[in-house]
């Protein structure tokens, strides 16, 4: 066998023991609206798949209550495994992310299709602006916002599509974060 086809036989190998190559990465950040599922090893009874709650957090039989959003997989699974010793001699915790739902991002405005788009698991202000299927011919191309955070800590960010469609100020392209808004007046 060639090298491809082994490095083939090894992915399609991973894929069927439902390894999902690579669609978060190992420092993915759960958020508010992500659904998880976490399972002990030779305990069906504690196997839950919860969506992570508006609060951040979801709730585990024996463990209860565990902080989620803005946490990683590992932290998580690290929690829940030491709140289980007190009941269950060195148990073995898996914790997944099977749907990223709350790591959204929204476009509206003179946009083609507005709307709330998950980031899988991140995407900047033009890939934001194509996947809401490109502005309008309204659009007022470099009066473009991103509004950041919320309540009195919210900022804008501006963004001139001119400038980046002839190369220029291409820092402004910036990756957005969840629940960042991006308008296009």
């Amino acid at each position: 066998m060639s090298k491809v086809q082994l490095l083939l036989c090894g992915l399609l190998a991973l894929a069927a023991l439902g390894v999902a190559g690579a669609q978060q990465p190992a420092d993915y950040r759960l958020y508010a609206g992500d659904k998880v599922e976490a399972s002990v090893w030779k305990e069906p009874d504690l196997t839950r798949t919860v969506v992570v709650r508006p609060d951040g957090k979801f709730t585990i039989p024996l463990v209860g209550e565990v902080a989620a959003a803005g946490r990683t997989v590992t932290e998580i699974q690290t929690d829940i495994a030491a709140r289980l010793k007190k009941y269950i001699p060195d148990p073995v915790v898996t914790v997944s992310v099977t749907e990223i739902d709350g790591n959204r991002v929204y476009v509206i405005g003179q946009v083609n299709k507005p709307g709330a788009y998950t980031m899988n698991p991140r995407l900047s202000v033009l890939q934001a602006l194509s996947v809401a299927a490109g502005t309008t011919a309204f659009a007022a191309l470099n009066d473009i916002i991103i509004v950041r955070g919320s309540g009195a800590s919210q900022k804008t960010i501006k963004f001139r599509y001119t400038d980046i469609s002839k190369g220029r100020d291409m820092e402004q392209n910036i990756l957005l974060e969840s629940g960042d808004v991006v308008i296009v007046p």
